[in-house]
Parts: C-alpha cells; sequence; structure tokens
C-alpha cells in the first residue's frame, strides 16, 4: 500500500505537470469545413501565405503588394477602405512616408468603437514577417469575415487598422494617433503582434489606470484558452517594450488589449519567420481570442471601460481568469502570517512540531536555493562559453532553448533530491516545512510591497500552509495523507509549472535563473510529498535525463537548413577621407564573412561592429546635396537643403558632427514641435539628428531647419542601401544554405553605407 499509494501520487503529479502545458493553447487548427460564420486557420492562412511571400519591408514593391493585397481582401467584404498618407516621425528621430489601412464596419447606436489593429509591414531588412505580424493581419482578416458572414449589425462601429512602418518605431500608429478623426471615436483596441514563430498567445494590457474593468470584461468575453497573469502585466510595464497600442495609450489615452505569441524567438525579425515555420496552433490561438471578443465589444458600452483600480490575476485551467481585487493583498499576507504562527504554536505545543529540527530545516532549503540562482546566473554562461557559437543568436534564445530548459530544470530537481535526501533521514517532514512557508512569506511581503501583480503567488503559501495542517491535524494513515497533500497540490502545478518554461521564453535563456530558483522554492513546498518519494531514486532518475538532455543539447548545437546561422556584414565608405572598411556585428566569423576580415582580424568586443577591416574603395555614386537657402531673419539663421540619392538608398542617416541647437526643424513637410523647450533639439546632448526611410525608392530628402546666428552647423549624413550582395560592383561568395541574414537588432545589414560631410558657408 505503501508503494502504490507514492505512484498514485507521482503519477497526479506528471499528470498535472503535462496539463499545465498542454492546456495553454488549442491543440488542433480549425480547417476550411469549419462554418462560415466562425474562425478557421485554414482559411487565414490562405491569405497569410500570400503575404509572406517575401520581405516586405518599408520601401519595397513587396511591401506595396501587400498593403494592395489586404486592401483588396477587405474590400471582397464589401468594406469602404481608406489609405491614410502621412510623413510621420516618432521621438526618437525615426521618419518615413506611411501607408495605413483603414475600413469601417457602421454600428447600429455606437457608444465609442472597437479598434482592431495590427501592422503588415516587416522587420527591416531580411525578416519575412509571417508571424511578425502577418499572422496579426489574417487574424483580423478572417475573423472580420467570420462575423460579417453571421450577417450581425454591431451596436459599435468597427474600426480595422492595418498600420504601416510598426518596424520603424511604431510610425504608422503615430500617424494614426495624431493626425487621423476616427482616433477620437475609439473606446477600446485589440492589437494582435507576434514576436516569435509559435507558443502560447499571451494577453497583455496597455492601461494609463488600473486594469480592473479590462480584466472584468476580458473575462465576460469568455475566450477559449485566456493565457494572461498581471505579473507579466506589471513586468511588462517596467521594460522597453512597444507596440502600436502603446502609441494609442500614450498620445490618445486610449486603452486596449495585446495578444501575443512569443516562443520560437529565434525566428523573430529573420528570414526564418516564414510561412512554412509559423505555428498553425498559436494562429488557431489569436482566433480563439479575436471571435469572442469581437463579439463581445461589438455590443457592450464602451464608455465606461476606464478604471482607477488593479487587479490581481492569473489563467487557471477549464476555469480561465481568475482576479480580485490590490486591496486584499495585505489582507491575504497578514491571514498568512497569522494562520503560520498559529501552526507552529500549536506544533510546538503538541509537541508535533521540534524546534530544533524546524531550524535545521532551513539548511536544505535554503542551500537548494542558493545552488539554483548559481546555477541559473552562471550556468547559461558556461554553456556559451563551450558553445560560442550562440552569442550570435541575438533574441537570446537558441534553437536548441528548450532542450536546455528542461536540462536545467531536471538538473535543478535533481540537486534538491540530493541535498534533501541526506536530511530526510534525520528529520521529518513537518519539520522540513516550516523553513520553506517562512520563506515564502518574506518572499509575498517583498510581492505586496513592490510586485502587487505577483501578489497570487500567495496561493504558493497557502498550499505550504494546508499542508502543514494535514501533517499536523489530519489523524489518517502516512498514505492518505500523502495522497491528500498530492491533491492539494494541484492549483500550484497547474498555475505555476509552465512559468519555468515561459519566464526564458519571454526573457531569454539568460534568466534560466528564474525557472531553476522557482523550482526550488517550490520544491521546499512539496517536501511532504517528496519525502515519500525517497526509495524512487528520483535523484538519479532526474540527473540521467538531464545528462541525455544536455548531450541532445549538444547534437543540436551546430548550425543546419533548419537552424540557420546567421551573419552579416556592412560596406561603408568614407568620401571625405577616401577610406573604406568591411564592418560586421557577428560575434564569430565563419564561412561567408571570413572571405571579408580572413583570419588576422582581431575582434572588438567593446565596439557596436565586432569586426571591422580596411578595404579597397569601391567607386560608390554619391548623392547630391543642394543648399537652397542659407540665410539670416528674425534672429536665426534659415538653412533648407536637398539630399537626392542616385542609387535608390533606403534610408538617410543625420548626424550632427559639432554643437548647435535647432529652434526649427522640417523633413519633406512634417513639421516637428518643440516639446516643453523652446528648441527642437541640442546636439550636445544627442548627435543623431534624424533616421528617415524612403518609401518605395524615393530619392529626395528635403530638409529645412534653422538655429542661432551665430552657429556654424556641420552634419555627417549616412546614405544606406541594402544592396550590397547585389551590387555589380563588388565579387561576392553568397551564403551557405545553411546561413541567413543577421538582421535582428539592428538596422541595417548587407548593406553599403556611404558616409558624407555636410558643411554650410559661414554667416
Amino acid at each position: 500500500m505503501k508503494r502504490f499509494s507514492t505512484y498514485i501520487s507521482l503519477f497526479i503529479i506528471i499528470v498535472a505537470l503535462f496539463y499545465s502545458y498542454y492546456s495553454l493553447m488549442p491543440r488542433t487548427v480549425s480547417d476550411t469545413s469549419t462554418p462560415l460564420t466562425e474562425f478557421s486557420t485554414e482559411r487565414a492562412l490562405v491569405h497569410l501565405k500570400e503575404i509572406s511571400k517575401k520581405a516586405h519591408y518599408v520601401g519595397t514593391k513587396e511591401h506595396q503588394n501587400v498593403r494592395e493585397y489586404i486592401v483588396s481582401e477587405l474590400k471582397n467584404l464589401g468594406l469602404t477602405v481608406e489609405i491614410q498618407e502621412e510623413e510621420s516621425f516618432n521621438l526618437r528621430g525615426n521618419g518615413a512616408k506611411v501607408y495605413n489601412i483603414i475600413a469601417k464596419i457602421v454600428g447600429s447606436s455606437s457608444t465609442k468603437a472597437l479598434l482592431l489593429s495590427s501592422h503588415y509591414d516587416s522587420a527591416i531588412s531580411g525578416a519575412i514577417g509571417t508571424s511578425d505580424a502577418g499572422s496579426g493581419v489574417v487574424t483580423i482578416l478572417e475573423g472580420v469575415r467570420a462575423y460579417l458572414a453571421s450577417g450581425k449589425q454591431p451596436k459599435n462601429d468597427i474600426i480595422i487598422l492595418i498600420t504601416d512602418a510598426e518596424e520603424l518605431r511604431l510610425l504608422g500608429a503615430i500617424a494614426f494617433a495624431e493626425k487621423h478623426p476616427l482616433v477620437e471615436e475609439i473606446g477600446v483596441i485589440l492589437n494582435f503582434e507576434a514576436r516569435g514563430s509559435g507558443g502560447p498567445s499571451n494577453m497583455l494590457m496597455e492601461t494609463n489606470g488600473g486594469n480592473k474593468n479590462l480584466i472584468k470584461h476580458f473575462k465576460k468575453a469568455n475566450s477559449g484558452y485566456p493565457f494572461a497573469t498581471s505579473l507579466a502585466y506589471s513586468i511588462y510595464k517596467m521594460l522597453p517594450n512597444d507596440t502600436d497600442l502603446t502609441v494609442f495609450r500614450e498620445n490618445a489615452d486610449i486603452e486596449g488589449y495585446n495578444f501575443a505569441f512569443i516562443d520560437d524567438h529565434f525566428d523573430y525579425h529573420t528570414p526564418q519567420d516564414n510561412f512554412e515555420r509559423i505555428d498553425r496552433t498559436s494562429l488557431e490561438h489569436q482566433g480563439t481570442y479575436i471571435m469572442p471578443l469581437l463579439n463581445y465589444f461589438a455590443n457592450i458600452d464602451l464608455t465606461n471601460l476606464k478604471s482607477k483600480d488593479d487587479y490581481v490575476f492569473f489563467n487557471f485551467p477549464i476555469i480561465g481568469i481568475i482576479y480580485y481585487p490590490f486591496s486584499w493583498i495585505v489582507p491575504l499576507v497578514f491571514l498568512t502570517v497569522f494562520l503560520f504562527i498559529g501552526l507552529v504554536v500549536y506544533g510546538i505545543s503538541k509537541k508535533k512540531i521540534n524546534t530544533k529540527e524546524a531550524l535545521k530545516g532551513f539548511i536544505p532549503f535554503l542551500v537548494t536555493v542558493f545552488v539554483s540562482v548559481i546555477l541559473g546566473k552562471y550556468g547559461w554562461e558556461i554553456v556559451k562559453m563551450v558553445y560560442p557559437q550562440y552569442n550570435d543568436i541575438r533574441q537570446g534564445f537558441t534553437y536548441n532553448g528548450h532542450i536546455y530548459i528542461i536540462a536545467f530544470a531536471t538538473l535543478t530537481l535533481s540537486i534538491c533530491f540530493f541535498i534533501y535526501n541526506y536530511f530526510l533521514s534525520k528529520l521529518k517532514a513537518v519539520n522540513l516545512i516550516i523553513g520553506p512557508i517562512f520563506v515564502w512569506i518574506i518572499i509575498n511581503i517583498g510581492i505586496a510591497i513592490y510586485l502587487q501583480g505577483g501578489a497570487y503567488f500567495i496561493i504558493s503559501t497557502i498550499f505550504g500552509l494546508v499542508s502543514l495542517a494535514i501533517l499536523l491535524f489530519l489523524k489518517t494513515s502516512k498514505e492518505n495523507k500523502l495522497l491528500l497533500i498530492t491533491i492539494t497540490s494541484l492549483p500550484i502545478l497547474l498555475v505555476f509549472s509552465p512559468y519555468v518554461q515561459q519566464f526564458p521564453v519571454a526573457l531569454g535563456l539568460g534568466f534560466l535563473g528564474v525557472g531553476t530558483t522557482l523550482i526550488a522554492l517550490l520544491f521546499g513546498l512539496f517536501i511532504p510529498i517528496f519525502s515519500r518519494y525517497k526509495k524512487l531514486k528520483l535523484n538519479w532518475m532526474l540527473f540521467s535525463v538531464t545528462i541525455v538532455a544536455f548531450i541532445s543539447a549538444s547534437f543540436q548545437s551546430s548550425y543546419t537548413i533548419d537552424r540557420k546561422k546567421p551573419n552579416g556584414v556592412n560596406y561603408i565608405l568614407y568620401t571625405d577621407t577616401n577610406e573604406a572598411f568591411w564592418m560586421s556585428f557577428d560575434y564569430s566569423l565563419d564561412e561567408f564573412t571570413m572571405q571579408f576580415f580572413g583570419n588576422d582580424t582581431e575582434k572588438n568586443d567593446e565596439s557596436y561592429y565586432k569586426f571591422k577591416k580596411e578595404t579597397d574603395i569601391i567607386p560608390i555614386q554619391e548623392p547630391s546635396i543642394i543648399i537652397e537657402m542659407d540665410t539670416i531673419a528674425n534672429n536665426l539663421r534659415h538653412i533648407d537643403f536637398s539630399v537626392t540619392s542616385h542609387r535608390k538608398a533606403n534610408r538617410i542617416r543625420l548626424f550632427a558632427e559639432n554643437d548647435f541647437t535647432i529652434k526649427n526643424l522640417n523633413i519633406n513637410g512634417f513639421e516637428f514641435k518643440k516639446r516643453d523647450k523652446d528648441y527642437i533639439q541640442n546636439t550636445k546632448n544627442e548627435k543623431q539628428i534624424k533616421n528617415y526611410v524612403f518609401a518605395y525608392q524615393d530619392s529626395v530628402l528635403n530638409v529645412s531647419f534653422s538655429v542661432l546666428p551665430n552657429e556654424k552647423p556641420k552634419l555627417i549624413l549616412n546614405e544606406i542601401s541594402y544592396d550590397l550582395l547585389k551590387n555589380p560592383n563588388f565579387t561576392i561568395k553568397p551564403r551557405k544554405d545553411y546561413m541567413m541574414l543577421n538582421s535582428y537588432g539592428v538596422d541595417e545589414v548587407d548593406a553599403i553605407v556611404l558616409v558624407k560631410n555636410v558643411s554650410f558657408d559661414e554667416k
């Protein structure tokens, strides 16, 4: 019976662990036989295949083709389509002409409008953009099609906005938020995005106030697989992550929901973000969001969504979203403190808890937590020392990343079992659990003060208290206690187990320590269960799994056609000094980049470019720079000049060579506004003036600016084109089939960069 109850307990835990991951998202894909009034992933994939043929970043013919396809499909749905054409700039100085796609379904008695948004441009310069954000575009196309097929007329207006130039730092959303009259009508936004090519779709809200009403309405909409937590919401607000929804929140005070799948991050902003690699069930998950939310928000009053109050919330299988107000956080912490003290005092008074043994019980717990922190902090750095090629995957998540998550998780568990097995022969489980509960209470006090969104972690403490109460009060066999504690552990396993994977998926493998630490912290609470597993030798079994996982990861550490090695190079020509250099962002050289640098080029880890080597001057046609006006009027020096690219440049960057104050600035008709100062920019503090991307190979950049009369501005102009490998003046061996353009985290790669000084006559 003892062995039987142990096996049942272990079986329950294994099933719960499996289900905690399995239940996060749909596991089947809706096909074309799905009723026309419902979302079909297979129907959405027809659109996705069409707009995922090639990279379609701003300035390419394919970008225009994708826009025309989306417009055509919206018109086929019977909608009138508007193209918003605007010059747009953001606060970082990035600019371009944008072409936003806008359509509208008119409601019967609209309170405020529901906005469905995504973006149709792909990242510069090599990303195909299937997931980011072709998946969002087709989710909206298929969702709107299904809604219209039902014949319903919504109460509220439904606005469809497919923005342009999101990858150029949200330029399309900025143009819409600042220039389009429809922005005044919007009540709530559903924004569909992706940061990888697979995994469950996360819901993250953006709000200027509290999340109370947004989370209540999200719950009422009853989406099939909600995956959202207030912890992720709190962390997201701390990070410098922006989406189109961020623009609407900051510029127009409009709130809403982001939906994005973020797994398989290694495909993000690369040529591997293609139609073949996107996870179909991730697209299905987006579909399970859009249909219930579209039907819900199309018919409720959207004028009362704002709130000053925040809620703690988390998702739970079958039940969906569970939430409660922030006002409960402190009382719940005090309740756990009160219960803990009461149980300990009772246990000591009844001689069921030995004070000395309980204090000794802190030792294995603190040791396992310390080891797990060290393992997570330095373990991945050691792996990268063994496999330095991982550094070139700038996303921070390698192709075999999930195997490493398994390896570090099982290694942490095996270490915990090894350490605790020594103490289990000396200390009772009732004494060993005191330390973990105490530490968890301290953690929850810290969360209540500094990270309220994670306050639901208190359910771990509650589980520990329930386990302690069962050990103290329940008069039954050890076998029955084991099974009862195992059953009460299910909420902990179902809620927290996925975090071991989700933290490194979301933040990168450099954050494996978050998962390993969580494992050790939870392990201490599970000691009444795991103490009964000693004879199963799980420590050795888990260690064996760890070895197999590391070996498996090693076999998958090399690059293949399906796991391509990223690389890239730029040719940079300084026209004034008549110098030219090959430069690369890569951390290591390979067969492709060695042709530019050879064996004698030293790496410079401190530089933006890791490798640099002087090379021959190749004739590159310079842009024409015409100074059209340079005069003093109204106590300012006014300068107008134009830059004409003769080689169809993709981008022009303007930098200040010296210090001066830009009092007024106009680029291609866009007049920059002064923000809280009487000038646009002081180049002493910020050298980059503006970074302009040409739309569809426009060739002229017109700049008008004014400075103080006594200032002598000098500019540095970078003219950039992405045609290095196609330029006939260069003889470059192509990449091997296991290589790809390394376009993640940089604005230009495989580019010809011409650097030219621009000065003006002294006045």
